[in-house]
């Protein structure tokens, strides 16, 4: 059992769009990540995933809408939901996911985007 500084674990790593697991909660991980810019379409057929932004806006788009999450708050995504998450004039989002450890970075979609190992920090 360890406190987790959120904003120390953000600043261990540079890389847009390269998840780092901070914790381990039964089957689900608690991740960090950077984003900036438009990820890529894509869905989990059997996973909800959670999004929560620590620091400024993430705009989730779905298929019929986009919404638009600011800092502190969250949105899950549903299983089977296709989404892809992005940001606006090159503003760099610093988000925080809960999901299964099972769950594939970007669903079925292989992309070069795609990661498919999440280092510890």
């Amino acid at each position: 059992m360890e406190v987790i500084n959120i904003t120390h674990k953000f600043s261990k790593f540079n890389k847009n769009w390269h998840p780092h697991q901070i914790a381990v909660v039964d089957d689900m991980q608690v991740i960090l990540a950077k984003l900036k810019g438009e990820f890529i379409w894509h869905s989990h057929k059997d996973e909800d995933e959670l999004f929560q932004v620590i620091k400024g806006t993430m705009y989730m788009q779905f298929r019929d809408r986009t919404e638009v999450v600011e800092e502190g708050e969250l949105i899950v995504v549903p299983k089977g939901v296709e989404h892809n998450p992005m940001t606006k004039n090159d503003e760099e989002v610093h988000v925080l996911l809960f999901e299964k450890i099972a769950t594939a970075h970007t669903g079925e979609v292989k992309h070069e985007k795609t990661q498919t190992h999440y280092p510890r920090i």
